[in-house]
């Protein structure tokens, strides 16, 4: 018999006012499973950069890591206290912890709302000081690359719009966490942006938009109860799992497209269209939803393996061109 999984995090494993326990808890309530979401676009576009301009700075590229880190650490503490506010995460009995249904910190009262925010915020704070030392060190144009970055992480939960509830948020974190971030860091690190570079971004892109739109899947009751209109509560499974593949299959087309041109290597489609069949058994598991349970979970863990997975390999062929091909 399979073992039941836990629905929320236990508050006694992260009690106590040490040091250690203090930065177990903030740590934790930023949901770092997801980490991969950030670090590996900035990983891809370096390795690109690298490619193009035939030199590597490690210090930018530090620097610019943990500023990608604490932007997509502080979007995710104040979407949990975005999910809070309108009632979806309190409602939510369909989850799947820790991949659906935000962090529970709040829930279980391991943090109070209050110090959610003050620790989302100063996770921004964080990530703008960091961007300003690239400002210094690269001049204004990055400034716009962490102005964007900043304004979706915000605008996805927060303020009069909120991205998530109206459609737009599957597309929002597919730039925040695709787009930007590889174009940026290629940015850094070589001075240069064309039509090359952002089609090498795409993947990433829709990759990360898959993780959000299955993760969205088992939350679709509660989302729908508080208002928060996702694509899911909007179109149903069927249509889900039918963008979720797409996302998938284009994800591998533009990967050959690349390869065609010659800004990738022959064979850089051969892990994307592989990763297809993963995408294809979990673009099932949507159509039936949360009814199954065990088969809706794996999905979503093979979603996270995808990401990692075509997100290593991309940022492989990239350094292969830089290493043994004489770059991009």
């Amino acid at each position: 018999m399979a073992q039941a999984r836990e629905m929320n995090p236990a508050p006694e494993d992260f009690a106590g006012s040490s040091p250690v326990q203090v930065l177990k808890r903030l740590f934790n309530a930023t949901r770092p499973k997801f980490y991969p979401a950030s670090v590996l676009p900035v990983l891809a576009g370096s390795a690109w950069g690298f490619a193009v301009a035939g030199s590597f700075d490690w210090g930018v590229f530090i620097v610019a890591l943990l500023a990608t880190i604490f932007v997509h650490a502080g979007a995710n503490v104040l979407n949990d206290v975005s999910d809070e506010s309108i009632g979806t995460d309190p409602a939510n009995e369909d989850r799947i912890y820790p991949y659906t249904g935000g962090s529970r910190f709040i829930q279980t009262g391991i943090l109070s709302t209050d110090s959610m925010t003050k620790l989302g915020i100063g996770l921004l704070v964080a990530a703008a000081l960091l961007g300003l030392v690239l400002v210094i060190d690269k001049g204004t144009m990055i400034l716009w690359f962490g102005l964007a970055g900043v304004a979706l992480a915000v605008l996805y939960s927060l303020g009069p719009v909120k991205l998530s509830s109206i459609g737009l948020g599957e597309i929002a974190v597919g730039v925040a966490f695709g787009v930007i971030p590889v174009t940026g860091a290629a940015w850094l690190q070589s001075g240069v942006i064309d039509s090359s570079v952002i089609l090498f971004s795409i993947p990433v892109s829709l990759w990360v938009t898959a993780i959000l739109l299955i993760n969205e899947v088992p939350d679709i009751a509660a989302d729908r109860g508080a208002g928060k209109g996702t694509l899911p509560v909007r179109l149903g499974l069927d249509a889900t799992a039918v963008i979720y593949l797409l996302l998938n299959v284009a994800a591998a087309a533009v990967t050959a497209w690349l390869a065609v041109r010659g800004d990738l290597p022959i064979l850089a489609p051969a892990v994307p269209l592989l990763l297809l069949v993963l995408a294809a058994k979990s673009a099932l598991a949507i159509r039936q939803g949360i009814d199954n349970r065990d088969a809706m979970t794996a999905a979503i863990e093979a979603t996270l393996g995808i990401h990692t997975i075509g997100g290593i390999w991309i940022t492989g062929c990239a350094l292969y061109l830089g290493l043994f091909a004489g770059g991009t």
